[in-house]
């Protein structure tokens, strides 16, 4: 099996240990209030792009929701979707489709939508390429007893603390709660920049474009689970 290039890279919660506290600046707030619900949400999301998997070199690490992630499972990860969301995925190209349940974040890589597992990419015949045109629409949703986090942009991600830290320093003034997260992955230490906490993604993302033009960055959002 060719493991694919993109998951090392994109992916990061399954094998992630997140000091909080550690690295993080100005607000690393364990108490944000979690947002339970919005009216029609998440039920009939519909959304397109690129999508990748992630499979044996994350076999057994611990999802976003607490699960140890088995890639022979049809699970999914996304930035934002809630944690048990139910989406169906569609290949634009092979016009296949499966069914995967929303069970951990990522890919953290601009222009990616969704990491499938070994399962679901199979489902859709996607394993050769290692991506793949989709739709994915949310069919069904099992909510959480903690709620769905706030929305946050990450606006860059290093290998070097200085550099972060440098980022850091242009952007932290832009909204508050900003914060830089360190993470551990297999392929080293990273330090993610994050700003800002919103409720609804239309509102983060507007944040984002505007963060992007304002600094030349490329920038996303994300779902803040802890």
């Amino acid at each position: 099996m060719r493991p694919q290039p993109l998951s090392r890279i994109a992916h990061g919660v399954a094998v992630a240990v997140v000091l909080c506290g550690v690295v993080t600046f100005q607000g690393c707030r364990a108490s944000s209030p979690p947002v339970h619900k919005f009216p029609g949400y998440p039920i009939g999301f519909v959304e397109r792009g690129v999508a990748s998997w992630y499979g044996p070199g994350f076999h057994g690490n611990k999802t976003a929701n607490g699960e140890r992630y088995d890639m022979h499972q049809l699970t999914a990860a996304h930035r934002t979707l809630p944690l048990g969301s139910v989406a169906v995925v569609q290949s634009l190209t092979s016009g296949r489709q499966v069914t995967v349940r929303i069970n951990d974040r990522g890919p953290f890589a601009r222009g990616r939508v969704l990491d499938l597992s070994l399962a679901g990419a199979q489902a859709i015949g996607m394993i050769g390429n290692g991506t793949d045109q989709i739709e994915l629409k949310v069919v069904g949703y099992s909510p959480r007893r903690e709620g769905m986090g706030v929305l946050r942009i990450q606006v860059g991600a290093f290998s070097d603390l200085e550099n972060a830290r440098a980022l850091f320093a242009q952007v932290r003034s832009e909204f508050q709660g900003g914060r830089i997260m360190q993470v551990d992955l297999a392929e080293g230490r990273r330090y993610r920049v994050q700003v800002g906490q919103f409720m609804m993604e239309t509102e983060a993302q507007a944040a984002s474009a505007r963060l992007d033009r304002k600094f030349n960055l490329q920038s996303f959002v994300v779902r803040d689970d802890g």
